[in-house]
């Protein structure tokens, strides 16, 4: 090679970026994913369809870790106290992010501050189900009982702060009757109650209510969505019973703030390509999850844009924390 091409070869490699050589190693050791619930949530549900892919993507185990209370708090503030190294993660709803900012004025967080909000995962639908003792099949037959014996129905919830929680505040406010609330420490449990009657009603994802509603053991009222959903076409949306709810409850992947550019990358195209899978979405489907891809930055304002949505309806709801 003549000299003067060997030497704009070498000053050519001299002139490559750095961030060509510089990308961080990660995962580097086993990586933990917080949920806000207990086992047998949606929340739950979602972490463990991607754990599994994300391990076998990334070559180091995804692990599920539980931390269920105070309405999601006690789980976002664990992450808030990690390090921004991409070992750490939550699997990020509504409850601490979009209800706790406004529920709870001396909260310890900032939801948007804090966090690195990073891969959007898709929402679940929130619905109005009975026990069939309660002797309603219609919304306006459920108002007219609770009205003829004000404060004597209860609806479950999966605990303080949550979807259902809220839902269910602003249902009762909206029909002008006087339900309980009852709090309970997830999904689970609430479902063992709901079917056996030991609750009368629940503010829930109306997907995986469809089997008991189908046995008969559970009446679907209503769906919180603005149309009918395909795979409950008999049930009636709110809107048609005269009363503009439209829940959904998000999933996503959140990290510590700062969380570095190159791993929140990684980790965005790992999710989109887990959630272009027929697996995924036939897993997802099973509970309603309706999956949009989004990117990294439209996910973080969808965050931003939630808490304004739910803002003034837990105000209405007097659902703050005195």
């Amino acid at each position: 090679m003549p000299a003067s091409l060997t030497r704009r070869a070498t000053l050519g490699l001299l002139a490559m970026p750095a961030v060509v050589v510089a990308q961080p190693a990660w995962p580097t050791r086993s990586v933990r994913i917080i949920i806000s619930f207990p086992p047998g949530g949606s929340s739950d549900f979602v972490a463990r369809v991607v754990a599994p892919q994300l391990s076998e993507m990334f070559g180091q185990q995804f692990v599920v870790d539980n931390r269920p209370g105070a309405g999601g708090m006690l789980a976002a503030e664990a992450l808030k106290r990690e390090a921004p190294d991409g070992h750490t993660f939550l699997l990020s709803n509504n409850a601490p992010f979009t209800i706790a900012p406004t529920m709870f004025p001396r909260i310890t967080y900032d939801a948007m501050r804090d966090f690195s909000h990073v891969a959007y995962l898709g929402s679940t639908y929130g619905g109005f189900v009975v026990h069939p003792n309660v002797g309603a099949r219609s919304v306006a037959e459920l108002i007219a009982k609770a009205k003829a014996a004000p404060g004597r129905l209860n609806y479950g919830s999966s605990g303080v702060g949550s979807i259902g929680h809220i839902t269910g505040a602003n249902f009762g406010l909206m029909a002008g009757i006087d339900i309980v609330h009852v709090p309970y420490r997830g999904a689970g449990a609430l479902r063992i109650d709901l079917s056996s009657g030991v609750v009368g009603l629940a503010f829930e994802g109306i997907v995986t209510s469809l089997p008991a509603i189908a046995a008969g053991s559970l009446v679907g009222l209503a769906v919180a969505s603005d149309t009918r959903l395909p795979p409950a076409p008999a049930i009636p949306t709110f809107r048609e019973a005269g009363f503009d709810i439209e829940v959904k409850n998000w999933h996503g992947l959140s990290a510590p703030a700062n969380l570095p550019p190159a791993i929140s990358a990684r980790l965005q195209a790992g999710l989109a390509e887990i959630c272009r899978r027929q697996t995924t979405i036939d897993q997802f489907a099973s509970i309603g999850n309706f999956y949009d891809p989004m990117s990294g930055e439209a996910f973080a304002r969808f965050v931003g844009d939630q808490i304004a949505i739910w803002r003034p309806m837990i105000i209405a709801a007097d659902a703050v924390e005195r």
